[in-house]
């Protein structure tokens, strides 16, 4: 597939789009060297590393909202860090980053689809601080957004899909990550004889997937986790699409900690607008292995990279390809 470049961006996003868009292609290419090589972890280290430091050069000051974990858990990249070259300085534009420079670190390491370099910038203090746990959630696109929820469970939303889509229950089609814990989830949905489609990992891509008009699904359910789920919800506002989520906790700990975080919004229903509360936002990705985006491309004389832009304010969804020179 060969995407064109792109050189401009329109809406509030323009002066720095082309950053972030570069600094998810450096963590791809970092990341893409450890394809194959059955070290999930050396593979995130190493695309860490090239999104922190394509950061440095960024004019802007940013904030890490969502990162790589607590100070004391992650060198690079750590919830709170400031990033760019105008950190405090009067008029700079201050930005807030939701990233996850490795999505499906296991897909990379073992080449399977799917794995990306991801990141959402908005205002400060626009994306919600998504505690590290779980989130049940629910992605949908334009033509069911005012249809489903969350709250309406699994069959009811099926057949909210079916009169909206004017289809019978087997043309809708499910996605959900392949996990023990939705058990019963896939026992619902199958008996009412919808597709339901596995991912081994990924559901930022699931969710992206289900609320594109020419995607392979029509909803993403299930339980992922959560600071995907801010990342996935600034993308689907650019889309039109919908997003609900609510919060999952494994231990009273975890709990005890995201009461925090959240102001006591333990158990609230959280919607797109809520996760990103700015139009004044984007979404970036590039791909690291085939699936939802290409993966890079390594030739004698050329690394190429496959990436996507969603400008939220203005609506727009543009994909692209870079050529660099080894």
């Amino acid at each position: 597939m060969a995407f064109p470049r792109v050189q401009r961006y329109m809406g509030i996003t323009t002066n720095l789009a082309h950053h972030f868009l570069e600094a998810v292609d450096q963590a791809a290419i970092a990341s893409a060297a450890w394809r194959g090589k059955g070290d999930k972890n050396a593979a995130d280290d190493a695309a860490v590393e090239a999104m922190r430091q394509t950061f440095d050069a960024v004019p802007f000051d940013g904030r890490v909202a969502i990162g790589e974990g607590e100070r004391d858990e992650a060198p690079m990249l750590y919830i709170g860090e400031e990033l760019g070259s105008m950190v405090g300085q009067p008029n700079a534009p201050q930005i807030d980053i939701a990233v996850d420079p490795l999505e499906c670190t296991n897909n990379c390491a073992d080449n399977q689809p799917n794995s990306i370099a991801v990141l959402a910038a908005a205002p400060r203090g626009t994306l919600l601080h998504a505690p590290d746990c779980y989130m049940d959630k629910l992605a949908a696109g334009p033509d069911l957004a005012k249809h489903v929820s969350l709250d309406g469970g699994a069959t009811y939303n099926i057949e909210q899909a079916m009169h909206v889509l004017d289809c019978v229950a087997g043309d809708v089609r499910i996605v959900a990550l392949d996990r023990e814990r939705h058990h019963e989830l896939f026992k619902e949905i199958r008996a009412t004889g919808a597709q339901l489609h596995l991912l081994g990992d990924g559901d930022v891509s699931g969710a992206l997937w289900a609320a594109k008009e020419d995607g392979p699904f029509d909803m993403l359910m299930g339980i992922g986790a959560a600071p995907e789920g801010v990342i996935s919800a600034t993308a689907l506002r650019g889309i039109g699409g919908m997003f609900e989520g609510r919060l999952v906790f494994r231990s009273p700990e975890e709990e005890a900690r995201a009461e925090t975080m959240v102001n006591d919004d333990l158990t609230r229903l959280w919607k797109a607008d809520d996760l990103c509360k700015s139009e004044d936002a984007i979404f970036a990705a590039s791909g690291v292995c085939d699936g939802y985006l290409p993966g890079v491309k390594v030739d004698e004389q050329h690394t190429t990279t496959f990436n996507e832009l969603i400008d939220v304010s203005a609506k727009t969804v543009v994909r692209s390809e870079e050529r660099r020179p080894l």
